[in-house]
């Protein structure tokens, strides 16, 4: 064991301040220079985690506090990246456990606490956001307990130690209203209680690849705890491939690194115990092990839950296309969902039995957005359809489906709209909590159920309504589901919209596209109340006389468009539609574009 190393991952529900925890650790660790400007959540380094203001990768940092190295792991809080969680908790020894004073335990906290219960990690609560109005720590405390019954915890791991205090504010302390002065209370605790890593310096060197990195100067970068040995630049090793039932592939170390502050730095040598980053491999894979030896054997790799959603990823045919994006060929697509399928190990992707349509599995629509969002920023175009569950069949042939727990904390003037909303997608309520300012509603509801629920809570309750979610079990099917009531407003013409022909089409509905857009036929530009769709000219142009006509001044009777975000337009659309991404728009349109073949579809599946 190596006494000097801490490896620990903190993890919470969204929004809980663990990121923001982990910069004030950074800071009093010495990672930012005396003139140095502190960057906000520095560890959300995505584009897409700063704007969303969630974390989607897990990301390893290192501190150097006194002599001591702890290794810090930032793991998602949301469901859908349950994946990297897993990941991370395969790489350390004990969790901070961030619970927010005054919302106290939630949804993705009882995901996420359960599975490093179930790794047999020692815990360390931290209260945080006691600076709150009406925050209530000591509460918040009892109900931690509460839940660690609950999920059946050791009485080692019951014994968990607590601080309180404040992240954002960057001071920790061990009991209520004691002096509030910096973080040292929580480095004593982990230092304290998080064993140090189990590993033997004196056996041959073997790690297992529990993440993937990447640089464009040496490609591919396995990054693991090792948890045998040394290893040093030079040293020939094994690769025992995962997925290839433990085939041996030889392999040369060129570069080690290891973790310090936001960034990584070379080493020649690394010991056991050290999370590290290590290059020199043309292919390697997560769940794969490197070894010193060709004799030593693959080590255990933790299964992932299964993706319970599937979507189709197609390229794109529609008539636009190419005039925004780079790559649109069916090669370009598959090869970048091929490299994508090799550093997220929970999802799944299979070619199609039609070319250029992809089938992709994942454990959520965020999840799928996330990439979708990732591919159209790299300058992809492609088509994206509605998300469809994983179905099973039961032991005697019947029919299952997926479902999940969902709780929504919503106002309590807000609550019998919601209860309908669940009602109508088959939803049953199984608890009812009345919380200070509103009221927590829990309910079993199938995944199909769940899809564009949350859009319809923010809508019902004004942005004020939460969700989350967890995966249940498999259960019988629940019937048909009707989860959008409406229709469409089909442009029948292709051109550029003008204000006088949205104009009339907005007295058939809530209209998608404003004046100047390019539309063509087949695309969805608004939307019908009544659960048909229109066939709309939305290029129609005003035919010039020499009269003035007494709608002359129309275009100021025009109601500005909706723009639907890429989660709520992959949860708007029906089976027969698609969402056309490019990395400039976002267009709603149907599978097939031609209005008179659409029909004749329609009755031959009828």
């Amino acid at each position: 064991m190596n006494q000097n190393i801490r490896n620990i991952a903190i993890i919470a529900h969204v929004d809980h301040g663990k990121t923001t925890l982990v910069d004030q650790l950074l800071k009093e660790g010495g990672v930012y220079r005396a003139n140095q400007q502190v960057q906000e959540r520095a560890m959300d380094s995505m584009d897409l985690e700063k704007e969303k203001g969630i974390t989607i990768k897990a990301k390893n940092t290192s501190v150097h506090w006194k002599d001591k190295i702890v290794n810090i792991l930032d793991t998602p809080g949301h469901a859908d990246f349950g994946g990297e969680v897993e990941r991370a908790l395969r790489m350390v020894d004990g969790v901070l456990l961030v619970i927010d004073a005054y919302d106290g335990p939630q949804a993705q906290t009882r995901f996420v606490l359960r599975k490093a219960l179930a790794h047999g990690l020692k815990v360390v609560i931290v209260i945080n956001k006691i600076d709150r109005d009406n925050a209530e720590p000591a509460k918040m405390y009892d109900k931690v307990l509460e839940l660690l019954m609950e999920l059946n915890a050791t009485e080692e791991q019951f014994d968990a130690p607590v601080v309180y205090g404040s992240g954002r504010d960057g001071y920790m302390m061990y009991h209520i209203g004691e002096e509030k002065k910096d973080m040292t209370p929580l480095f004593e605790t982990i230092i304290n209680h998080v064993p140090p890593p189990f590993a033997k310096p004196e056996e041959p060197f073997h790690m297992l690849v529990s993440n993937i990195d990447w640089s464009d100067y040496v490609g591919r970068i396995a990054v693991g705890k090792i948890l045998g040995g040394v290893v040093k630049v030079g040293d020939p090793v094994f690769v025992v491939r995962h997925a290839e039932g433990g085939k041996k592939v030889r392999a040369k170390i060129t570069k080690v690194f290891e973790f310090t502050g936001l960034g990584q730095r070379e080493v020649e040598t690394a010991v056991a115990g050290n999370i590290v980053g290590l290059s020199g491999f043309e292919d390697v894979d997560i769940g794969d092990t490197l070894a010193a030896s060709e004799q030593q054997h693959a080590l255990p790799f933790t299964q992932i839950d299964p993706p319970t959603l599937e979507m189709q990823f197609c390229v794109n045919d529609g008539p636009l296309v190419g005039q925004e994006g780079k790559l649109v060929t069916s090669r370009q697509l598959r090869d970048r969902l091929m490299r994508e399928l090799k550093i997220n190990v929970s999802i799944h992707i299979e070619d199609s039995d039609k070319a250029g349509i992809f089938n992709v599995k994942a454990r959520g629509a965020m999840q799928v957005a996330v990439l979708v969002e990732t591919m159209r920023r790299e300058g992809f175009e492609l088509l994206v359809s509605r998300p469809t569950v994983i179905e099973k069949q039961g032991p005697n042939g019947e029919r299952l489906e997926p479902y999940e727990t969902v709780w929504i904390e919503v106002p309590d003037e807000c609550v019998g709209a919601i209860m309908q909303n669940l009602a109508n997608r088959k939803g049953r309520l199984t608890n009812m909590e009345k919380l200070a300012h509103s009221t927590m509603l829990e309910a079993a509801i199938t995944t199909r159920g769940l899809i564009g629920l949350e859009i319809d809570v923010v809508n019902a309750t004004s942005g004020r309504g939460v969700t989350s979610h967890l995966f249940k079990e498999y259960g019988p099917f629940a019937g048909e589901l009707l989860t959008r009531i409406t229709g469409t407003l089909i442009a029948t013409e292709a051109g550029e919209t003008t204000a006088y022909a949205l104009v009339m089409c907005q007295e058939r509905g809530k209209l998608f596209v404003n004046p100047g857009e390019q539309v063509y036929e087949g695309m969805i530009v608004g939307e019908n109340p009544r659960n048909e769709d229109i066939a709309i000219n939305a290029v129609r142009e005003k035919k010039l006389t020499n009269f003035r006509s007494q709608g002359e001044g129309v275009a100021a009777g025009l109601t500005p468009a909706t723009k639907l975000s890429l989660e709520r337009s992959i949860e708007y659309i029906a089976a027969d539609e698609l969402v056309e991404v490019t990395p400039k728009n976002l267009r709603l349109r149907k599978r097939i574009l031609n209005n008179g073949a659409r029909q004749k579809a329609a009755k031959a599946g009828k």
